[in-house]
């Protein structure tokens, strides 16, 4: 199915929110995390959170994509 450039912009953003979200589930993962103060491991682990939710709302509007109606013939 040929995407319309918005779509495509979607699909994009989707795949670079990924990349950015799997960096931060390795750097929470990780020793390092442990040595920032409380409070920045709680707002890491919430923006973890909603960057993995809107992820998921990403993904169902990539997986509603339909291609356009065909134009009626003249």
């Amino acid at each position: 199915m040929e995407l319309q450039p918005y779509q495509e912009r979607v699909v994009e953003e989707k795949k670079e929110l990924d990349e950015k979200l799997g960096a931060l589930n390795a750097f929470i993962s990780d020793s390092r995390f442990f040595t920032l103060f409380h409070d920045e491991q709680v707002r890491l682990k919430k923006q973890f959170k909603l960057m993995t939710e809107y992820s998921a709302v990403l993904k169902d509007r990539i997986e509603a994509f339909r291609p356009l109606p065909e134009p009626p013939e003249a």
